[in-house]
């Protein structure tokens, strides 16, 4: 069982307003939240997601599901693409991700293995980001404690080292 941490967290102002960085991306996410049928056969806006990236803006997604099976995308990776694509980045701090209630222990809010993979792939420094477990006490988990023994370990290492003779 991996371990949760419960950390003190870097407090901001928002629109005069005291509130933690957890809570500014719950904020955030909340806003997405607006479950409906696109179709017969597709939902979405049912989970939603903020990332952190390392630069501290603040990336939402929604998810998108289709009954078939084969398209279904995640708040996760929803939130993650709009952060490569408006930005760039490619590491994340912090990621909180929710249905209707805020994570509340346990299995809530814990990414699917296509995230938690997604995530180490588009950088391996991403073992150090932190999903949100219980928002409440403000336990959360790394990706590296999800995922400890990831199987692309020795690639990302390759990559890393030429990326550094590059430079």
């Amino acid at each position: 069982m991996p371990s949760l941490s419960s950390r003190k967290e870097k407090v901001i102002e928002v629109k005069g307003e005291i509130m933690d960085i957890w809570q500014k991306m719950y904020e955030e996410a909340k806003a997405l939240y607006q479950p409906q049928e696109v179709s017969d056969f597709v939902y979405a806006r049912h989970v939603v997601a903020a990332v952190e990236a390392e630069d501290g803006q603040i990336f939402t997604g929604f998810c998108m599901e289709g009954t078939c099976g084969v398209f279904h995308l995640c708040a996760e990776r929803a939130a993650l693409f709009n952060m490569y694509q408006e930005t760039g980045q490619t590491k994340v701090k912090r990621i909180i991700a929710f249905r209707d209630q805020l994570p509340h222990g346990g299995p809530s809010g814990m990414p699917c293995g296509a995230c938690r993979e997604f995530l180490m792939e588009l950088h391996p420094d991403n073992r150090h980001l932190e999903f949100m477990v219980d928002y409440e006490t403000r336990q959360t988990v790394t990706l590296g404690e999800l995922l400890p023994l990831w199987w692309g370990e020795e690639r990302a290492q390759q990559f890393e080292e030429k990326s550094q003779d590059k430079a």
